[in-house]
Parts: C-alpha cells; sequence; structure tokens
C-alpha cells in the first residue's frame, strides 16, 4: 500500500471515529446542575476552576472545559449539584425514539454486563410526560444491548451504581449524559455522625461563599449542629477539595478516561493543601449530641482537630468580636412547634447587637417568616433555595 493510500485510510478512519464520537468528545461541552439560587456564584466558581463559554440556563449551566478541567470541575467544586458529560442528543417524540436511540450508543464502552446502573430521568414540555416511564425504556434499551451481546442482562442499582445515567427530555429533544461524579456532589464523605435535619454540603459553602471569608478574620457558629458550616470553612481555608474522600467518578467510566491526568490533578491538590491555624474556625452548640457529631466529623478533616467546638448556649457566651459569625438556627422542622421560635429569635438578637461588636453576621433561616423577630435591621437578604428549603440568607453588620 503506497503512501497516499494510506493516508486516504487514515483519514476515513479519523472521520469515522469523528462521527461516532460523543457530544462531550466533539464539544468538550458539559453541563453543571445547580440550584437557581447559586447560579451566580456557581458560575464564577466554574470560571475560577477552568471552565469556560458559559451558558445559562434553567437549574444549570453549560459550560465548556479542557478534559483536566473537567475532572477539576468534578473534584473541586462546592457549589454544584452534579456534573454531566452529555453522550448524544436526539429528536424525541415518543417512546420507540427513546429506545431505539438509546439502544445506538456502545454501552460496552462505559460498563460491563457484570456492573450495575442507574438512569435519573428529567421530562418537560414533552410528547412523553412522565420521567419514570421515560427512564424505564432507557434501561430497557441498555439491557436489551447487552443481552443481544452476552445473553445476559446488567441489575439496576438504584443506591450504588457503578453508572449513573441522566436522561433529559425537553420540547421533544432527548440528551443522555453521564454523570460525572456518580452521585450528588454534596456527598463529601465527612459526615460521619448526624443530628435531626441537618444542613447540605452545598447550602453550607453557598453562605461561607457569599460571606466573603477569606481567612482574615475569626470564623464562629454558635449553634453548630453537626459542624456542616464549620467544616466547608475549614475545606476552604485549607484548600481540600470537595470531593477529597469520594473514590469512584463517572468519569472514570468514559471511553476516554485519562488515569495519568487524573492522577496529576489529584497530587497537585494535594499539595495545595494548606494548614489551619488554631482558633481560626470555632463553634458551639447547646447539645452534647451535636458537639460529638460536629467533632467526629471534623476529625476526620485536614486540620479538623484545630477547630475548637463547645457545648455552650449562645446565650452564655461573653462575647464574639472582630469576627464573622455564620449560623443555621434552629425552627420548626429543627426545633419542634412547641417550641417559643419567637423569643429564642429576639434572644439572638440581642446576642448578635450586645455581643458580637465590630463583627458582621450571616444568618440562615430556614423558615424566612423567623426573620421578622430578630430585632437587627439587615444589610441584606437573599433567597438562597438549596437543599430542599426555601430559606433566605441574612446579613448583619454589628458595628
Amino acid at each position: 500500500m503506497n503512501r497516499k493510500s494510506i493516508l486516504q485510510k487514515g483519514q476515513g478512519r479519523t472521520r469515522k471515529l469523528a462521527k461516532l464520537a460523543y457530544i462531550y468528545e466533539r464539544e468538550s461541552r458539559y453541563f453543571a446542575q445547580v440550584a437557581e439560587t447559586a447560579k451566580e456564584m456557581a458560575g464564577e466558581e466554574l470560571l475560577e476552576l477552568g471552565a469556560r463559554d458559559l451558558s445559562f440556563v434553567f437549574r444549570g449551566i453549560w459550560f465548556t472545559a479542557a478534559k483536566k478541567d473537567f475532572y477539576r470541575i468534578t473534584y473541586h467544586s462546592r457549589l454544584l449539584s452534579r456534573v454531566l458529560a452529555p453522550l448524544v442528543s436526539f429528536a424525541c417524540t415518543g417512546k420507540d425514539d427513546l429506545y431505539r436511540e438509546a439502544r445506538k450508543i456502545r454501552w460496552e464502552e462505559f460498563m460491563t454486563v457484570k456492573q450495575t446502573f442507574s438512569i435519573a430521568a428529567n421530562v418537560s414540555e414533552s410528547g412523553i410526560t412522565h420521567s419514570n416511564f421515560a427512564g424505564l425504556r432507557v434501561k430497557d434499551a441498555i439491557a436489551d444491548y447487552f443481552r443481544d451481546r452476552t445473553n445476559k442482562r446488567p441489575n439496576v442499582d438504584a443506591k450504588d451504581p457503578d453508572l449513573m445515567i441522566n436522561l433529559h427530555i425537553h420540547r421533544d429533544t432527548a440528551t443522555l449524559s453521564l454523570d460525572a461524579s456518580t452521585g450528588p456532589l454534596y456527598k463529601r464523605g465527612y459526615r460521619e455522625a448526624s443530628v435531626s435535619a441537618p444542613m447540605q454540603e452545598t447550602v453550607a459553602a453557598a453562605i461561607i461563599r457569599m460571606s466573603g471569608w477569606d481567612g482574615t478574620m475569626p470564623l464562629y457558629d454558635p449553634m453548630c449542629g453537626s459542624g456542616t458550616l464549620l467544616a466547608e470553612a475549614l475545606m476552604v481555608y485549607c484548600r481540600i477539595p470537595a470531593q477529597v474522600f469520594r473514590t469512584r467518578f463517572g468519569f472514570m467510566q468514559l471511553p476516554d478516561f485519562n488515569p495519568q491526568l487524573w492522577e496529576n490533578i489529584q497530587v497537585s491538590a494535594k499539595q495545595d493543601i494548606q494548614p489551619l491555624p488554631p482558633g481560626l474556625i470555632a463553634g458551639s452548640d447547646i447539645s452534647e449530641h451535636a458537639v460529638t457529631a460536629a467533632k467526629t466529623n471534623l476529625m476526620g478533616l485536614h486540620y479538623g482537630g484545630n477547630v475548637s467546638v463547645a457545648q455552650t448556649d449562645f446565650r452564655q457566651i461573653p462575647g464574639i468580636a472582630d469576627s464573622l459569625v455564620v449560623a443555621n438556627p434552629p425552627y420548626g422542622i429543627r426545633m419542634g412547634k412547641d417550641k417559643d421560635l419567637k423569643g429564642f429569635y429576639q434572644d439572638l438578637g440581642l446576642f448578635l447587637r450586645e455581643r458580637c461588636t465590630r463583627s458582621f453576621a450571616l444568618i440562615y433561616f430556614g423558615e424566612p417568616k423567623y426573620i421578622k423577630h430578630v430585632p437587627l435591621a439587615p444589610s441584606w437578604k437573599k433567597p438562597l433555595t438549596i437543599g430542599g428549603l426555601d430559606g433566605k440568607l441574612v446579613k448583619y453588620e454589628l458595628y
């Protein structure tokens, strides 16, 4: 075979591979799921982590990223719910379209018949009106794909699958994507102990980011619960990746996964971690159980032992001057409807005004109706709807 024939054969193979490439391979385009009220912050975070060409849509952000930045974003992001790598997109007006197109994907590139998978489906303004039904059709397509080739079907595991597939159908256009993290990113892995209605990690991360805290002043949580705000503040200051404890990522299942590149990112992140000065982050809670839970969770993190947590009622704290005070106070679901919450929030306001001089406070109200009971004028109030709560974050300047 002469040189011209070899070149022509190579060019033909390249064209064939390009035709078969998945969307994320062709376009380096990914989708970040994020709560609406955190989208602006999440966009800033994506840019900091190397993303570009952001496009904001309902409950998410499309972005472009090099492979290393795609890995880094999934590993480091504190605000995103999930990162999706889109595989295919196609017109879908009925169940037959969905099944047929899903079967065209080369599923053996992502998993073996011995591995498990799950489908998360969302449908809007489409001829297919039920998300569960749509997910079932994709599940059947994957199972039948393997059955035809191996005479066996892989199992579905909704709790801990090896592969998570996301289906989104909007206005009769379907997109099938791979979940790059294999599970929600708010599951950091440090929560070994808990309390009633704990704060979701992404909510705490959003509060820390909105505070603008950079470690130049102490941070204190007088109602720390299981320590989520303290843990997220520690991870921000020490530059600990949000997914430092996650050992399995969905992007490892992609056919073009680069193990060496991924290892380099992990090594670089580890080298970037910095120590936490003792006394910079501290907290307390009236509950002995909560204090024990907070200490347990913090001890699993780098430098968690440098975070002081004490058992005390915030009303008994002598003072917290020149600091950032953060808190997620109890409300109906966390405290019980029979409690005197009006008096509680009045006491909180007096504590902030009289004992937190030259400080500022960011208080998250899971039920915003209690804001009016705090005898302080807020600097601002911002909605923060994440983790199933329609809450508001309020800033008080205590000068």
